[in-house]
């Protein structure tokens, strides 16, 4: 009696800390949702072991990989090829194994906002003036998507003023930026502000101007929790109505990932739902 073992494709999220990513409830509901056949789990690698790691998960026959903190930078510099947006943000958060053997290294982080925000929560960003906080390597991999849908103005403020107009430089022939440090932004309203500092996880606010906020302001924050975030509950004491953790977000570059491993794009709505229950 013959006995066929079918392999089964294996894909991994690599991180530290990495025992609170959701990814693999994630990328499993989508697996169900679009009856694909996977395995996904959870890796811990530890400072300057990156490489080691995701070489030995590659030539062990794994098919892909999610890539969040503080690894996407070793991502980008692991990776044999790079898609445009993964090679103008700097960093990759999604590695593929393609069919001649080589790695290819995206960026998913971007779309994954912008589609949260323009299809999900039907904000519009073309004409509109934005203010984003920190710019570090989570804004870096936001920008270009965000300059693709042609806002007005997209102001990047910062603690240091040299990263947020290194960054307006970088990206200055996709859009109209400008860079400032939180001192010296203009005491001027914005019509979305994104919060894309991890500021929150210790309990700080970045220090924005009362009056970049008024009562049409739409406010989202990137980082998620169960509850409010620091910065969204500072931003509804300012009077905004609209406004929104990062949840969607995370299910929106999950969604595009799995879409680049498997060619089929999971309906994001319903996991975005399961992930928002209460526990």
């Amino acid at each position: 009696m013959n006995t066929t073992i079918t392999k089964v494709d294996s894909y991994c999220v690599f991180g530290n800390p990495i025992e609170h990513s959701k990814s693999p409830d994630i990328h499993r509901a989508f697996a169900s949702q679009t009856a694909q056949s996977l395995e996904y789990t959870r890796k811990l690698v530890e400072p300057d072991d990156f490489t080691i790691q995701a070489t030995r998960f590659f030539e062990d026959g794994g098919t892909g990989a999610n890539v969040t903190v503080p690894f996407k930078q070793d991502a980008f510099d692991f990776a044999d090829r790079l898609t445009d947006r993964a090679r103008i943000a700097g960093a990759v958060n999604t590695l593929a194994k393609l069919e001649d053997g080589q790695i290819i290294g995206d960026n998913t982080d971007g779309i994954g906002l912008v589609r949260d925000i323009t299809q999900r929560l039907k904000w519009a960003i073309e004409g509109k003036r934005i203010l984003i906080l920190g710019a570090g390597g989570a804004v870096r991999g936001v920008l270009l998507p965000l300059l693709q849908e042609k806002p007005e103005l997209v102001a990047i403020a910062n603690r240091t003023k040299s990263k947020a107009e290194e960054l307006s430089v970088i990206f200055s022939e996709y859009g109209n930026l400008q860079g400032y440090s939180y001192n010296t932004l203009p005491n001027e309203p914005f019509d979305i502000i994104i919060n894309g500092t991890s500021a929150g996880f210790s309990g700080d606010v970045p220090p924005v101007h009362f009056g970049c906020f008024t009562s049409e302001t739409v406010v989202y924050d990137m980082m998620y929790s169960d509850e409010p975030t620091e910065f969204l509950r500072f931003a509804i004491d300012m009077g905004v109505t609209q406004w929104s953790d990062g949840v969607g977000m995370l299910v929106g570059q999950a969604a595009e990932s799995f879409r680049l491993w498997r060619g089929v794009e999971p309906k994001t709505q319903p996991v975005i739902d399961q992930l928002s229950e209460p526990a």
